[in-house]
């Protein structure tokens, strides 16, 4: 037996929600029973985009991805039972994520939780919106501006809370190569960071801090040896960084903090059985190495290809997290791959090209000029392209596609709901009930006046992430507080 005391456990993570915050609140219950360590709190695309359940636009798609929030009374239901002060919380959210932020704290605020014990992450990552996903709303500027303001009042108000996850996750499901992964995520973040600085809002310890709260979510694939090696070259890449660029001498502040999804790119709707040993296999490459371990993973399911995955196609993913941590000897040992020549070279080689890449990013004015003149959304397209030419050409193989593709039918798919997961139809009708009664129930002009003060702080310019706390107190809704701003800065298109 070793004679070291075992290493803890990452966090625990699924991401989850659906249909409404009941339903919700329900599947985090029951989750959290089964021993998840912490809440990945998945939104639908209304509230993602900044509108109520109510608004034209919203109606096909509320509870689809994710749960509607349309105003504090939401977030209540959605946390019922749940203690904020005992858990670990990331919500995955972005053009709206300083208002689900005031939410949560005026959540605490109203259950009594001081807000500086809070611990979690807000996804809080535009750029990789506007590269990868699309959930933007405002133009660049000022959204870069919220995110800057998140951290001036994280680090003052919320120590232990992240501002903000940098995303290489969906870079790699835009088709980012590992370069492309690591230099788009710390271009981004080097984007975030010189944002704060240039602000001038906080003293340079204080800056200093904001650096060490940064954190990031990362993708981890099927080449597990190179995903591995690619972890190891964001640690020495990331630490590189704060050094020379913001001057970071306390070594807790460079760590690399980092939580996971693995893939879900590569999973396939056809034989989708297979799909479980994929996630297994991606989660060893952010697992296996000690000095690049993640500190949270959550897993896909089985038929994340096919729809959003049922309670117990969760817990089957939470089952593989605690077979790995507790059954094996993973946290048992030092480092594995320390010393090896092979991995040396390969994350050398990794850096050396990642740092090539930053350079040309720089050139065309950072990761905002990268945006606005289309480059690395144009390297993403071409990355991807490659990809399914290698696998329409059969040089990638993936099995049960272009690569024993004939089989026997799946039991997993059978059944009365043939392995996917139904959503509630009535769940558009229950989340407008309940901004219905948000509406009707209020103070109508206490909302009217703290719409206006935020309104008259975001043409100041000034910070709104107190005022965006007291439109949530006053049972503002999503759709408000985005319009309001839009109002303000127009959307970006």
């Amino acid at each position: 037996m070793p004679d070291r005391p075992r290493d803890p456990p990452w966090i625990f993570r699924t991401y989850a929600g659906h249909s409404s915050a009941r339903a919700s609140n329900e599947l985090y219950r029951q989750n959290l029973a089964a021993g998840q360590t912490g809440l990945s709190i998945a939104f639908d695309l209304p509230t993602q985009c900044g509108y109520d359940s109510d608004h034209p636009l919203a109606r096909p798609e509320v509870g689809k991805v994710g749960v509607p929030i349309g105003s504090l009374d939401d977030m209540h239901a959605l946390f019922d039972g749940i203690p904020l002060e005992q858990m670990n919380t990331s919500m995955t959210i972005n053009g709206t994520a300083m208002w689900l932020l005031a939410l949560y704290v005026a959540l605490a605020r109203e259950r009594g939780v001081p807000e500086a014990g809070l611990r979690g992450t807000t996804q809080n990552d535009i750029v990789k919106e506007y590269l990868a996903r699309g959930t933007y709303i405002f133009p660049p500027e000022p959204s870069l501006d919220l995110i800057a303001e998140t951290y001036e009042y994280c680090v003052a108000r919320m120590p232990q809370w992240n501002p903000s996850n940098i995303c290489s996750y969906h870079l790699q499901e835009a088709g980012a190569s590992p370069v492309q992964e690591l230099a788009f995520a710390l271009a981004d973040a080097i984007g975030v960071l010189d944002r704060v600085r240039t602000r001038g809002r906080v003293e340079e310890a204080a800056f200093q801090q904001c650096v060490g709260r940064v954190s990031f979510f990362v993708n981890a694939g099927m080449r597990f040896v190179e995903e591995m090696c690619k972890m190891r070259a964001f640690v020495e890449l990331w630490d590189e960084l704060c050094r020379e660029r913001y001057g970071v001498t306390d070594p807790k502040l460079r760590q690399f903090r980092y939580g996971v999804q693995v893939n879900s790119l590569g999973l396939t709707e056809q034989q989708p059985e297979n799909n479980a040993w994929r996630i297994l296999i991606e989660a060893l490459g952010v697992t296996l190495s000690r000095d690049a371990r993640c500190r949270a993973l959550q897993l896909p399911t089985w038929n994340e290809a096919l729809s959003l995955p049922r309670p117990w196609d969760q817990q089957w993913s939470l089952r593989l997290q605690q077979i790995l941590a507790y059954e094996t000897d993973l946290l048992e040992y030092d480092d594995l791959f320390a010393g090896s020549p092979v991995v040396t070279r390969k994350v050398a080689e990794l850096c050396t090209a990642a740092r090539a890449e930053l350079a040309r990013i720089a050139e065309v004015g950072g990761i905002q000029g990268a945006i606005e003149n289309g480059y690395c959304k144009q390297e993403l397209v071409r990355s991807m392209a490659r990809r399914m030419a290698r696998i329409e050409r059969g040089e990638q193989a993936v099995v049960g596609v272009n690569k024993y593709a004939d089989g026997l039918p799946s039991p997993l798919v059978g059944g009365d709901d043939g392995g996917v997961f139904r959503v509630d139809p009535a769940a558009f009708e229950s989340a407008l009930a309940s901004l219905e009664r948000t509406r009707q129930t209020r103070d109508a002009g206490k909302a009217r006046e703290a719409l206006a003060v935020l309104e008259t702080a975001a043409r100041a310019g000034e910070p709104i992430m107190e005022a965006s706390i007291a439109c949530a107190l006053a049972r503002v809704t999503t759709g408000e507080w985005a319009g309001t701003l839009r109002g303000v800065w127009g959307e970006y298109r």
